[in-house]
């Protein structure tokens, strides 16, 4: 009966203690982080804060760019619901604050930011361009959105540029590499030497659109850079801040999609953009007493609000620039 005992209680003893090793590996596990093809493995919680991007816990590789420890955020500074942000003066680019501002994540349509950078350092705006595109096709087998470019239309690249950057057309963006470079590839490889050229380290483009693709992507920082560079070219500031434009066509004029010119005092620019796995992202630039802010958000939830709360606040603050 004692033998019987013991055995009994070794048994015991060693399950208690595989059990305990097991909860040690485990609580390690968690500690550090499970690897996944090389990365931390995707959070089981939805909307919590994370190491890991929402679009990796979707199925998405994540791309890149490990999130920072978030600072303690100023006095009165607002909730933002965006995954990560940039607040830049443009003066001087100095960074007034962000928030996982170097976080890789997938830019959408600020994509055609880079696109327009590229086709005005190429080409000159009254450059002719002969559409291969169907717009209407390309809207019912992507969803994306169009100017409503037709096969063999040839328009201006001005005209172009406007109905990449007011409507965010999709088509005018392959009509526009296609027309400079012959090929979307070839132009998608002016698009990552131009990032480079400005310094953006968390940027790859694979397209001229933004549609989205693993090997995309870009932080709200770099965003945030690309839109004061895109500002000081006075043709694009011009279109980015319209409202509308009648193109030399016989279709209809094309609009802003940017809810926030004509809205928010002094806003004058610049991109929105959407798909499923970035969610809303923006660059807004504002103006107020000739002092220009931009503020760059990527997943946001209400990017116009975002948008808004962090110009409020940006004003308010003291200009980092000399």
């Amino acid at each position: 009966m004692g033998e019987l005992n013991r055995a009994t209680r070794g048994g015991v003893g060693a399950a208690i203690i595989g059990l305990a090793l097991v909860v040690l590996a485990l609580s390690a596990g968690w500690a550090s982080g499970a690897v996944y093809d090389g990365r931390l493995a995707p959070d089981s919680c939805d909307g919590c804060s994370s190491s890991v991007s929402p679009a990796h816990a979707s199925g998405a590789p994540l791309l890149a760019g490990e999130p920072t420890p978030e600072p303690t955020p100023p006095p009165g500074f607002p909730y933002v619901s965006a995954r990560s942000f940039a607040i830049i003066e443009s003066a001087c680019g100095a960074q007034i604050y962000g928030r996982d501002e170097h976080l890789r994540l997938p830019p959408a349509s600020l994509t055609k930011l880079m696109t327009a950078a590229v086709a005005t350092d190429q080409a000159d705006t009254d450059k002719m361009i002969t559409s291969n595109v169907d717009g209407p096709k390309l809207y019912d087998e992507t969803g994306s959105t169009i100017m409503g470019l037709q096969p063999g239309m040839e328009l201006s690249l001005l005209d172009l540029l406007y109905g990449l950057l007011l409507p965010s057309g999709n088509d005018a963006a392959i009509a526009i590499a296609e027309g400079i470079s012959g090929s979307q590839e070839q132009f998608v490889e002016l698009m990552n030497e131009k990032a480079k050229s400005l310094a953006l380290e968390d940027t790859h483009f694979t397209n001229p659109h933004g549609l989205y693709d693993k090997n995309l992507y870009s932080s709200a920082y770099d965003m945030a850079m690309l839109a004061r560079y895109v500002m000081q070219n006075e043709t694009l500031r011009q279109i980015v801040s319209a409202v509308s434009w009648q193109p030399r066509w016989d279709g209809p004029p094309v609009w802003n999609g940017n809810r926030l010119i004509g809205k928010y005092p002094g806003a004058d620019g610049i991109k929105i953009g959407y798909t499923e796995e970035s969610q809303q992202t923006i660059v807004a630039s504002a103006t107020e007493g000739g002092r220009r802010i931009i503020v760059s958000l990527m997943r946001s939830q209400d990017r116009y609000t975002d948008a808004e709360r962090l110009l409020d606040w940006a004003f308010a603050q003291d200009s980092p620039c000399p």
